[in-house]
């Protein structure tokens, strides 16, 4: 009898060690995300995140939100969306992607220590970091450092002055519609009076500006201090009325690879994350994070502070209508 038992005992262990009757062995994770984020940043992020987590595969596409959209929206129409999670500073696609219903909501881990800049907030999308946008200038040709908005519409800037195309830059775009919305569209119409320019996209407006070509320009914070760090005559300002463009990351709802994608939600949002993000010369989204020094960038909660409202939806309904406008006033001879 114990003979029987013993032997049924060995064939029962061999059994279980060859994975008959263990559960069925955990496949490895894909992550796939898209991202108008820069990729020096993109990849420092990823190599810590698959540091922290080995059974998970990661994988990023990055250009500009406008392309991503197009790709989603082409992907959408054959019935599979490839990305797992969108990252991009233009506000106003998340907002159309929720209306959608195409995210999944998902309140992160550490939401308690961010700075939330939505007040319609519900977990759809988080802001991931606050990109500033002040003004870059040509230390060489400008001896005065503006102090407001109007500054720009003094002889310093008199046809010397630059702001990004809204119709190719997402961040140009809302800075724009921040602007109207606070000093309304005859600022504008000033700004082009002393002969200000429309350039091309964000980084090229401030080429122009460490070149020489343009004295000053609508800037943003990572892309002006990249060039300042490579010994460009620039410095940035930031009047009183500050352009904050939060940078929403958000989870597509019919994603298979849901946990994955919330921890890598979860790990940019953590202080080690957030800490890579804000060594790229932006702000992040916690006060716990050193931001980097040197730039003139402002603390996070004086950022939130100061920010000009954003109306995001509007922002959606009134695009076209907006970057038509703006295209006939600075085209104005």
């Amino acid at each position: 009898m114990k003979t029987k038992a013993f032997g049924f005992a060995f064939l029962a262990a061999c059994v279980v060690a060859t994975g008959l009757f263990a559960g069925p062995a955990r496949a490895e994770q894909s992550l796939y995300v898209y991202t108008s984020m820069k990729e020096s940043m993109i990849g420092q992020l990823k190599a810590e995140f698959l540091k922290r987590n080995p059974g998970i595969k990661m994988d990023a596409q990055s250009a500009g939100a406008g392309k991503l959209m197009a790709k989603i929206a082409a992907e959408r129409e054959s019935g599979k969306i490839l990305a797992d999670v969108l990252w991009t500073s233009e506000v106003p696609d998340f907002y159309q992607l929720k209306q959608d219903g195409m995210l999944l909501p998902y309140v992160p881990k550490d939401i308690a220590a961010l700075h939330n800049p939505f007040t319609d907030y519900d977990g759809s999308f988080t802001a991931v970091r606050l990109g500033t946008l002040g003004i870059a200038y040509n230390t060489r040709f400008v001896k005065n450092p503006p102090k407001s908005w109007n500054d720009l519409k003094g002889p310093d800037f008199k046809g010397a002055f630059g702001v990004a195309n809204p119709a190719l830059s997402g961040t140009a775009y809302m800075s724009v519609a921040a602007i109207v919305n606070a000093f309304g569209w005859p600022y504008f119409e000033e700004l082009r009076a002393n002969r200000a320019k429309m350039g091309q996209g964000s980084g090229q407006v401030v080429d122009d500006t460490a070149s020489g070509d343009l004295k000053g320009s609508l800037a943003v914070d990572y892309i002006t201090i990249d060039k300042m760090q490579k010994g460009a005559t620039l410095a940035l300002v930031y009047p009183p009325e500050m352009l904050v463009i939060p940078s929403p990351i958000a989870i597509f709802k019919n994603t298979p690879n849901q946990d994955a994608a919330k921890a890598f939600v979860d790990f940019v949002l953590s202080k080690d994350g957030q800490a890579i993000i804000a060594a790229e010369g932006t702000l992040p989204v916690r006060d716990d994070v050193p931001l980097l020094q040197g730039f003139n960038l402002p603390p996070v909660a004086e950022a939130v502070k100061r920010a000009l409202r954003l109306d995001y939806p509007k922002m959606m309904a009134e695009k076209e209508a907006t970057v038509k406008k703006f295209a006939e006033i600075m085209q104005k001879k």
